[in-house]
């Protein structure tokens, strides 16, 4: 089985949820991981540092650098890359999975949220992307992954949340543009996304708290899908956009999906932005109607 054995993963959002899911992966193959967030102190209303992080990955069998990072701000970014060459030698796969989210109508939305959810989703994934080009270009075989939907032109996914859903969209434009564009360099360039909600502090948070956790999956379907897309040659796995379960039915042979789920007995609540043309797995029953 492929391993992510000796490399080295930079992840932003990493202090909790998807991000360190994804962290705690890799470690278990011993890999290298910078942890990127802003939280750098303990937060009783949510959950994680990059320190508690560090200290999980460490203890999973891979090794840390934490790294207090806000991506809005492009010399913390390359300071953070920096940090991470230094340490490590190099990158190999970049994660951009740090998120800002806010779900209102646009007479609802201030615009400081506005400005917030453009400047870390789709301008942040930017910047990190582009800090860690040069050193992707050195490595056997390099990644970037962003945690976004597929482009799924629907306005049932836009009305409502217009402005989420243009700056989490820009993740995805950012996938299609940058897969063609350095697919020269042999970099694959991917995108990956939950059939299903999430249990982390922002579904907990945002949609509705007990009830919704227990129809979530676990981070882990994400960590194990990203893992097994990291495993994929660069040069020719580019350019997709991957929903979790689907992947790791087609491509990883999974046919047992409960071990995800939070609760067996409650129906799985459909996530945003998962396009009806991507069915899920044999077995797989998601509720027809969820969040939206």
């Amino acid at each position: 089985m492929a391993t992510l054995s000796g490399k080295t993963l930079l992840i932003t959002g990493a202090s909790r949820g998807i991000g360190l899911a994804i962290a705690l992966r890799a470690a278990r193959d011993g890999a290298n991981v910078a942890v990127l967030a802003k939280t750098a102190e303990d937060n009783p209303k949510l959950p994680g540092t990059i320190h508690s992080a560090a200290a999980e990955i460490e203890k999973a069998g891979g090794k840390a650098l934490p790294i207090q990072c806000d991506i809005r701000f492009e010399d913390q970014i390359e300071a953070a890359v920096a940090a991470t060459v230094a340490k490590f030698g190099g990158i190999d796969i970049c994660v951009n999975n740090a998120s800002a989210i806010s779900l209102s109508t646009l007479d609802k939305t201030d615009l400081k949220r506005v400005d917030l959810m453009f400047q870390i989703n789709a301008r942040g994934t930017l910047v990190t992307t582009k800090a860690c080009l040069p050193h992707l270009r050195k490595a056997a075989n390099p990644h970037v992954l962003m945690l976004s939907p597929p482009l799924d032109m629907n306005p049932r996914w836009f009305s409502g949340n217009v402005a989420y859903s243009i700056a989490k969209y820009g993740m995805s434009l950012a996938v299609l543009g940058l897969a063609d564009e350095l697919s020269k360099d042999g970099i694959a360039v991917n995108a990956l996304w939950p059939r299903t909600t999430i249990a982390t502090s922002a579904i907990n948070n945002l949609l509705g708290g007990d009830m919704v956790m227990r129809m979530s999956r676990k981070p882990e379907i994400l960590a194990d899908a990203a893992h097994l897309i990291f495993t994929q040659p660069s040069k020719s796995f580019t350019g997709r956009f991957v929903i979790d379960d689907t992947f790791l039915h087609e491509t990883g042979g999974v046919t047992d999906f409960e071990g995800y789920r939070v609760d067996k007995n409650m129906e799985l609540a459909p996530d945003f932005f998962v396009p009806a043309g991507i069915p899920p797995p044999p077995g797989v029953v998601v509720a027809k109607r969820g969040l939206r």
